[in-house]
């Protein structure tokens, strides 16, 4: 059996090295969740707003 992905990070931490759960790097590998993207290293829905951390969790 496979393990559970974490969600993304919120924001991205803008390390060189990007980390595994870094939205821009979920964005270009495709594992990011449906229905979000990513806008100046933050992670948002399809129609532009802010994603919290509550939204990931469920």
């Amino acid at each position: 059996m496979g393990k559970k992905q974490k969600p993304p990070k919120t924001e991205c931490c803008v390390s060189k090295s990007r980390c595994k759960r870094c939205p821009i790097r979920m964005l270009k590998e495709g594992t990011l969740p449906e229905g979000m993207t990513v806008k100046k290293r933050r992670l948002v829905t399809l129609d532009g707003k802010p994603v919290k951390k509550k939204h990931l969790a469920a």
